[in-house]
């Protein structure tokens, strides 16, 4: 099986693996944020008072930005634009649609005309940008510049099934049940960039996948690479190595490696517009923890609140400690249930407080190395964290702060209880500031 040094096994808590995807009843309305993307954030093209259709973009940014639509997930009337704080802390504009349950679709959604295998990169990106497809394991980097990157780049393309961190398995229910929507996707892709080496890995957790795909994928284009189940095996540069034993070090892309990365969802999303039409609108979303009564596989359109889908899951049986939109090692934790789904939101965890960590009063490292021995970037995030707590932000870029993916496996096995990632978190976001405050004032001339 495939690998890479480091990592961590944590415990997977894959409590819905076997739960069959089921759709969600419909929202009674949604709050389509503005802000779904890496990028530019979009400016609303509607107002209050609008009838909008599913499909219908609802909000763009200009050409020359990085970046792409937004569209109504259900059909309505616009109530207005309304301001919810994000992860971030920030608040973000959201296009708030009251359902009227007719799902009306816009006009002019139509499968894509022609030959498919005889289309040009351009109209394939083009199609891929208008339909809103973002990066669906949580990056949610615009796919369509990704592919316009990597063109001439690439001779590889990985689809990232790892779907490592504890809780989500909404990637491995969309390889059990419709695993031609991910090999349909990819293979647009392939078309796309002119390259015919594809891998599609996939931990051994779940082998009845990587069998599903074997039967379907054609052997001598497309390989299904199984990985070992470790922590983070579903990062880039870890993925990257565990196939193609090549090491990025900070600063490269995946591309200077010859690969380009897309998640399973993302795949199926670029499937789903070739096929009718339809651009992004919703997706697979994991739905657990010990305080939902009915966890499960939804599929749900993007703008549902969380309190609306936790009512149709059954209700709370537990008060949520947390609300976290993705996995627990690198998700968001989100302000309340009113926050709604985005592209990149694989996953709804709602934990109590027997899964937070107990705090330790004036933690102190006791120089154990297990932060060394399962940093998967091979950094020593001790004394990464430890600059970073004394405020010395240049000696903490020099032990290679800027390196760290953030996976948090260090905080995941101290022993001391030290948030490690945070700290070093903090370090780069302050190293990143001093670069900026630097690069304007020369660019200002002082």
């Amino acid at each position: 099986m495939f690998t890479f040094k480091g990592g961590t096994h944590i415990n997977e808590y894959k409590l819905t693996k076997d739960f069959p995807t089921e759709k969600i009843g419909a929202p009674r309305s949604v709050a389509i944020s503005m802000s779904q993307h890496i990028g530019a954030p979009c400016t609303p093209t509607v107002a209050e008072g609008d009838r909008v259709l599913v499909g219908q973009i609802i909000g763009d940014v200009a050409p020359d930005k990085l970046g792409c639509p937004v569209h109504a997930s259900v059909s309505g009337t616009v109530k207005g634009i309304e301001q919810i704080l994000g992860a971030s802390g920030m608040k973000e504009s959201c296009v708030v649609i009251e359902n009227d349950g007719l799902d009306e679709p816009v006009g002019g959604l139509a499968p894509f005309e022609g030959d498919i295998t005889a289309a040009d990169a351009e109209a394939i990106i083009d199609t891929v940008r208008r339909a809103g497809i973002t990066g669906m394991g949580g990056a949610a980097f615009p796919s369509y510049a990704k592919i316009k990157s990597a063109l001439g780049h690439a001779d590889t393309v990985i689809v990232n099934c790892a779907e490592c961190e504890p809780f989500i398995t909404s990637d491995h229910r969309l390889l059990l049940e419709e695993p031609e929507r991910v090999v349909g996707g990819l293979k647009i892709i392939l078309i796309a960039l002119g390259v015919k080496r594809a891998l599609i890995a996939v931990e051994d957790n779940k082998r009845d996948a990587a069998k599903v795909l074997e039967k379907i994928v054609d052997g001598d284009m497309i390989r299904v690479c199984l990985m070992k189940t470790k922590y983070p095996q579903g990062d880039e540069r870890q993925l990257i190595y565990a196939l193609t034993k090549t090491e990025l070090p900070m600063g490269m892309l995946p591309m200077d490696a010859g690969c380009v990365i897309f998640n399973a969802g993302t795949c199926s999303a670029v499937y789903d517009a070739f096929r009718s039409g339809l651009p992004l609108v919703k997706r697979i979303v994991t739905v657990s923890g010990d305080c939902v009564k009915k966890p499960g596989n939804y599929v749900v359109p993007l703008g549902m609140r969380v309190s609306e889908i936790v009512e149709k899951c059954g209700g709370l049986v537990k008060e949520p400690r947390k609300i976290i939109f993705g996995g627990p090692m690198m998700g968001k934790s989100e302000w309340s249930l009113d926050t709604p789904v985005k592209k990149g939101t694989s996953a709804i965890l709602l934990l109590s407080e027997d899964f937070e960590s107990k705090p330790v009063k004036d933690p102190e490292c006791i120089r154990c190395g297990r932060c060394v021995k399962n940093c998967p970037m091979h950094l020593m995030p001790a004394y990464i964290a430890q600059y970073s707590r004394l405020g010395d932000m240049e000696m903490a870029k020099k032990f290679g702060a800027m390196s760290c993916v953030e996976c948090g496996t260090c905080s995941y096995n101290c022993p001391a209880k030290i948030e490690i990632v945070q700290y070093i978190r903090s370090a780069k976001n302050n190293i990143k500031a001093e670069e900026r405050r630097l690069a304007a004032l020369k660019k200002s001339g002082s």
